[in-house]
């Protein structure tokens, strides 16, 4: 955790006191992604699991579409780059190049989707069910795992659950990136996401949800709210999207249907 936070002196006020306190915040960290000697974007992160970070990145903006693509991954953590090779050569589109930019993906992510994109996305069919008490369950847990949230309250928090256990979990100062490391760690590691839920800190907008499309996940939970384009995007691709999920109480925006009602 040390590597994440940086502690610094402040002074602390009060409407009786002024006091010099040390204080810890989380750390910002700029990282650019470099594939096939090509410099694509550098985003603003957590100094943490960068490599998953990219590969993540690069597989939620459909830049890589399989593990095997692959040919070799080196992270210079000192730089903040990493170096992705693949064994065929992939050209970057000029317009991908110019829309290059730096981001922590709190006030906007780092996306390149378009219109297209979405058309393209096959809409998910998955069965799957959940129970209320399930998904309030999953939460409760979700929130006691972020030690730099509870040190700093900086950080944004992602995990891959099934119905009844977290999976997968990481954090990161932007909301984009804490999703993307997941899904790096899971491509990396051989980690299935079919049949799987995304529990997220952020709000849930629509590159969000395209994020979470393109790994075939069926449902999105967030402790916060979504946009209208998220729902919007949530019915048309099938995906159950809840919000505001805090407490005992739940927010079914999206696709509510495979919300079980019987405790299952």
């Amino acid at each position: 955790m040390e590597s994440e936070i940086e502690r610094i002196p402040i002074l602390r006020l009060t409407e009786e006191s002024r006091n010099n306190i040390e204080d810890v915040v989380a750390r910002e960290f700029p990282l650019t992604i470099i594939i096939n000697n090509e410099e694509l974007v550098t985003l603003l992160c957590s100094p943490k699991d960068l490599k998953y970070l990219a590969i993540g990145f690069l597989f939620s903006e459909g830049l890589l579409e399989n593990k095997d693509e692959i040919k070799k991954i080196l992270v210079d953590d000192q730089r903040g780059v990493v170096r992705v090779e693949t064994y065929e050569d992939k050209a970057l589109a000029n317009e991908l190049i110019f829309k290059r930019l730096i981001t922590s993906g709190c006030g906007r992510g780092a996306s390149f989707y378009s219109a297209a994109d979405i058309q393209d996305q096959v809409k998910i069919e998955s069965r799957i069910e959940i129970s209320t008490h399930q998904v309030l369950s999953l939460v409760r847990d979700f929130q006691h795992q972020s030690q730099i949230y509870r040190t700093t309250g900086g950080v944004h928090s992602a995990a891959l659950c099934d119905t009844r256990n977290i999976l997968v979990f990481s954090e990161d100062i932007g909301r984009h990136n804490a999703i993307d490391k997941i899904f790096g760690e899971c491509v990396l590691k051989d980690i299935p996401t079919d049949e799987r839920l995304i529990i997220t800190s952020g709000r849930i907008s629509s590159e969000i949800l395209l994020k979470v499309a393109r790994r075939n996940i069926p449902i999105i939970v967030s402790k916060s709210a979504p946009t209208d384009l998220g729902v919007k995007l949530a019915n048309d691709l099938g995906i159950t999207l809840l919000g505001f999920v805090r407490g005992k109480r739940i927010n079914a925006y999206a696709n509510d249907w495979r919300i079980a009602d019987d405790g299952r």
